[in-house]
């Protein structure tokens, strides 16, 4: 397996595929991005709350202090973008067990729906329109690409 400091092999022609193959797939995936986000339909939520409610459904339940540490940004702004989403639904928060000034924020039930809403309706679309637009032949295509696509990622 080639490293990231590790030149191209090939030649003009490998290399020259290689360079477009690498556009072509930044691009789509930031059409693919986009189109996910537009099927997810959770409102209209700034990248900063998106990545919040990400922080907490993977991460799970964390203070300001932490969410803002996470994001690498001041505790200021991080309480203006936690107050935006308690004020939608989408958190709540606890007193902190261990100590008691510090709130412990969480995703609320409410939110966990929307969220699975979201990835149905993503996956939904997806489906659809694999089903709609590729013969069975172009899907298995797209399932071969799909791997190595898997296997650039976990480089």
């Amino acid at each position: 397996m080639a490293s990231r400091t590790e030149e191209p092999r090939g030649d003009a022609a490998d290399i020259a595929l290689a360079l477009s193959l690498a556009g072509e797939l930044r691009v789509l995936s930031g059409k693919l991005k986009r189109r996910m986000r537009e099927e997810a339909n959770l409102g209209d939520l700034t990248f900063s709350q998106t990545r919040v409610l990400t922080l907490l459904e993977l991460e799970g339940p964390a203070t300001v202090t932490a969410l803002a540490r996470a994001e690498g940004v001041r505790p200021q702004s991080m309480g203006e973008t936690v107050a935006s989403l308690k004020a939608a639904g989408l958190i709540c928060g606890e007193p902190d067990p261990v100590d008691g000034r510090q709130t412990v924020l969480s995703l609320t039930a409410a939110c966990r729906k929307a969220i699975r809403a979201g990835r149905a309706a993503r996956e939904d679309w997806l489906f659809r329109a694999i089903r709609a637009k590729l013969a069975p032949a172009e899907q298995k295509k797209l399932a071969a690409g799909v791997e190595l696509l898997k296997r650039l990622l976990d480089a």
